[in-house]
């Protein structure tokens, strides 16, 4: 029988994740002591309240059916009570909030609700892989918004042409950033409010690494500045803020009629969020203030000692402000960012991402994630020292 896949999941590039995983194993197989700062998974385990709050929801019986599409109403309250209590921002918990099996799954479904066959869609780039993807799967085309240095890496809407403006559904923005950690102010919020409204585009603000900040500086959330609600919504999610990437729970909140939008798209491809993890989730929300402020005092250190270990090794570099990523701009004397993370991958047993994995404009920079301890990173800092010497 001849299988043939449609087009459009043809055009898809290979997801950048999963060939750094066939990189991974092909290198343990070899025996090889691998130090993996590839991709963004925490190492920090869940938090223990949350696990028995799981343990003890998952032996009622109660939660043993299908969950309601939209959520539990207890677990959208708590949501609202958090953003409330973080950001300052009022939301509806029956028409402002929508609980997702990740925030990964509502931005991927997103392009299904609001997309036309042509319709564009504006992507950062570099950027987080599905915004662009997702896109593409739903008949769209993503319309490259560059993220450089030399502005922030925060895109420069007033270059963007009106045209193209005019014509795009969507547009993804995520601060703190994936992959480059710049984080984005209330003044560059309020232009895109602006820009929104002017040329009737939804935002998508993904505000996954919200919570993974340094220096007691808090980003803010997009919904914070007047009008945003009108224009958009914020995803957001637990995975990060509370170390429970493979619980798959998080939420997107704001605009009511985009919410609706989504969960129309949801009730006839899902059946909602396990309960159990559900009733955790509020768990985590009410009584997680304590695990952020842990977390973010182990991502602090492990980043002073990588940044300061490749400082001393001839690397000019900044300390990130949020997240637990390092955008590393690559040596002069290396041709390309897949070349440098797979002479990392040979000679160091170092696995990066490569920059224009996530896009175009990542080319000349790698992605560290910073998710193993500090002995780990300061031997990732030693190996660096002794095997890329040539390249420095």
């Amino acid at each position: 029988m001849d299988i043939t896949v449609s087009k459009k999941l043809g055009s898809l590039p290979p997801y950048l994740f999963a060939e750094i995983d066939t990189a991974k194993r092909k290198a343990r197989q070899e025996g090889r002591n691998i130090i993996d700062l590839g991709v963004g998974d925490p190492d920090i385990p869940t938090p223990s309240f949350i696990i028995e709050k799981l343990y003890e929801a998952a032996k009622d019986p109660k939660n043993h059916r299908y969950a309601l599409d939209q959520g539990m109403p207890e677990f959208r309250i708590a949501i609202a009570e958090w953003y409330k209590k973080r950001f300052n921002v009022d939301l509806n918990p029956e028409k402002e909030i929508l609980p997702l099996i990740g925030s990964k799954e509502g931005i991927a479904h997103m392009p299904i609700a609001f997309l036309d066959k042509g319709d564009f869609v504006l992507v950062p780039d570099p950027g987080y892989p599905p915004y662009k993807n997702a896109t593409i799967l739903a008949d769209g085309k993503p319309q490259v918004m560059p993220l450089k240095a030399s502005h922030g890496f925060l895109p420069e809407l007033d270059t963007i042409n009106p045209r193209i403006a005019d014509k795009a559904k969507l547009m993804f923005l995520n601060y703190p950033n994936n992959p480059t950690a710049a984080v984005a102010d209330r003044s560059f919020y309020e232009k895109v409010v602006q820009f929104a409204t002017l040329h009737n585009i939804i935002v998508c603000h993904d505000a996954a690494y919200s919570e993974v900040y340094f220096n007691g500086i808090k980003p803010m959330s997009f919904l914070e500045v007047p009008g945003a609600k009108e224009v958009g919504v914020e995803f957001h999610s637990l995975s990060k803020t509370f170390n429970m990437t493979g619980w798959r729970v998080g939420w997107v909140c704001g605009n009511e009629k985009v919410i609706s939008a989504l969960a129309k798209v949801k009730s006839n491809i899902d059946s909602g969020i396990f309960q159990a993890i559900q009733v955790a989730g509020i768990a985590s929300l009410r009584d997680g203030d304590s695990v952020i402020e842990q977390n973010n005092k182990i991502y602090g250190e492990r980043c002073q000692v990588f940044v300061e270990g490749l400082k001393n090794i001839g690397w000019k570099i900044d300390k990130p402000h949020a997240t637990f990523y390092v955008w590393l701009k690559l040596p002069r004397k290396v041709k390309s960012s897949v070349e440098f993370c797979s002479i990392l991958l040979e000679r160091a047993n170092i696995v990066a991402t490569p920059g224009v994995g996530l896009g175009k404009y990542g080319e000349g920079y790698a992605r560290f994630a910073l998710t193993l301890d500090k002995e780990k990173l300061k031997e990732a800092v030693e190996r660096m020292k002794v095997y890329l010497v040539d390249m420095l």
